[in-house]
Order: C-alpha cells, then structure tokens, then sequence
C-alpha cells in the first residue's frame, strides 16, 4: 500500500510511502520478501528446520522464527554475544523468537565473525544436524528475487526510490526491478564502505547511490534528535518509523529535500521495510538513558 505523505515540500516534491510493513503482521517489510524463496527452496529439499544469525534484537531472528512456525519448520537462531543468555525474559525480540519455538545457540562475538566460513557451518552440522542455512539478515540470490517485486506498475510514476540498507538484499532488488528513468538511492544504517561490494555481487545495474551521512554514529545508534523526528512524523501522519533502518532513511530524505539534493517536480518514493518489533527493545535502551520513548501507536 502507498501512502502520501501530505507535507508541503519546497520545489513541489512530493513523498509517497510504500507501506512494505503492512504485508503480514509478523514477518513483516523485506523480511518477508526475503525468505519468501528461500522458503520455498528450503521445501523443495525437503529439509525441515531452518538455521540463521542475528544478533539479540535482530527484526530477522523474529520473522524466520515466526515464518518456519508457519510453514511448519524446526528454527534455530544462532544469537551474537553470550552475555545474553540468561536475559531472553527480558528480551522482547528473543522471548518472541523463543516462543515461536526456535532454538538458540549463543556465541561470542569472536566466534561469530566466523558465521560464514566452511568450518563453522560444518561444525553447526554435526551438532544441529541438516539444516536450510538463511544468511545474517537473510540476503541471498533468492532474497534478492523476493525483494525485485517490492516494486509495482504502479510505481512507475516516481523518480526516486528510497530505502536503508542493512545487508544490501532489498537495495538490490530495487535496484534491478527499477525502471530506466528511476535512480534507487539507498541510506546505510552501518558505518562503512563495504556495502556497495556487497551490492554489486546481486545488483545489475547502476542506477543506485549509497547517501551514507545518516547513520547517526553506526548500527543502533540512536540520539534525541532522531527520536523526536520519528515521534513528530508518526504524530503527523500516522506511520511509525523503525529507529535502525526506516526512521534515519526517512529523515536524511527529508533532511535532503531541505538542502535541495532533488531537483524541483521531483516524485520520491520511500520503503518501508518494517522491522517495528525492534521499537520495544530500543524503549527499553531510551529508558535506561533517560531519554524520550519512540511512540508507535497512539
């Protein structure tokens, strides 16, 4: 679903948010779109539990949990960081993944760089036994399929197509279901220039920049002034905003309408790529700073 949004911008630009959220209550945004094929896949060989990564508050972890319970398979969630072990109570995303019946094993960060090399994944086997492997963040060949049908014909009508950036999985498939006259501009949560690497392995085209001056310190790092950005749109027009991804991809767009990065007419279109579940956990990091809690209802 698209929804305007009615804000008067300088130079008659307008902003239409496409409300990815909305696709199922659960595994919601590109999650979705993500493992829809890779689901599939999983069925076709006959495999019947499922094994990915993510770290303690990872909107991933609690869409394969809740996908595999729906689709009928075994779960099990290697988590970043074994200080968390005894704190899945008071984690609202792993207390979900959990009861939603996946299992976790937890890991040091040290271990955990090595999630993708042969010998980890091999010694992941001969504990677990077979399982389908979905990648951290679940980008894939066949996450970047699922993520090319983001957009619509109806879509053809905007100029600009935004989204954040995690592993560059949704990016890519933007990227390649884009229209000729449609630049995809995508804003990073993660500090670093190793993304537009991890974009060209899946992208096939160059009709995409990375904008990376709104990450606002790196992965999860949030401030005030972030904060009262995502509180005054959701006040303004009823749409709440992730505070990793979604909420700092709508403010740099914003913030670039303000500097004139678009050129006047301009049509932009904005992703939204869900991951709300994660408000609940960044509520419970807010509180212990004493900041301002992100409102995500009314």
């Amino acid at each position: 679903m698209n929804q305007e949004i009615q804000t008067t911008f300088q130079n008659d630009i307008s902003l239409t948010i496409k409300r990815e959220d909305l696709i199922h209550p659960f595994v919601s945004g590109n999650k979705f779109r993500k493992l829809k094929y890779n689901l599939l896949q999983a069925k076709a060989e006959n495999k019947t539990t499922l094994l990915t990564f993510g770290g303690a508050f990872s909107n991933h972890i609690a869409a394969v949990a809740y996908a595999g319970k729906e689709q009928g398979f075994k779960t099990i969630g290697i988590i970043r960081g074994e200080e968390i072990l005894d704190k899945i109570e008071d984690n609202p995303t792993l207390k979900f993944a959990q009861e939603n019946g996946m299992q976790f094993e937890f890991v040091t960060r040290e271990d955990y760089r090595h999630k993708s090399e042969a010998s980890f994944i091999e010694k992941l086997k001969e504990k677990f036994g077979d399982f389908y492997l979905v990648p951290e963040g679940g980008t894939n060949e066949l996450a970047v399929k699922g993520c090319e049908e983001i957009l619509t014909e109806e879509d053809a009508v905007f100029d600009y197509v935004c989204c954040a950036v995690g592993t560059g999985g949704t990016i890519s498939g933007l990227i390649n279901s884009a229209l000729s006259h449609q630049k995809v501009l995508g804003f990073p949560a993660l500090k670093g220039d190793f993304l537009t690497d991890e974009i060209r392995i899946f992208a096939k085209k160059d009709n995409w920049n990375l904008i990376s001056d709104y990450h606002f310190g790196g992965y999860g790092k949030i401030n005030l002034e972030l904060i009262e950005f995502i509180n005054a749109f959701f006040e303004e027009n009823k749409v709440p905003l992730d505070p990793i991804y979604t909420g700092k991809m709508v403010f740099g767009v914003i913030d670039l309408i303000h500097k004139n990065y678009f050129p006047a007419g301009s049509k932009i279109l904005l992703i939204h790529t869900g991951g709300l579940q994660g408000i609940d956990g960044m509520n419970m990091k807010l509180k212990q700073k004493k900041l301002p809690i992100l409102i995500s209802n009314g």
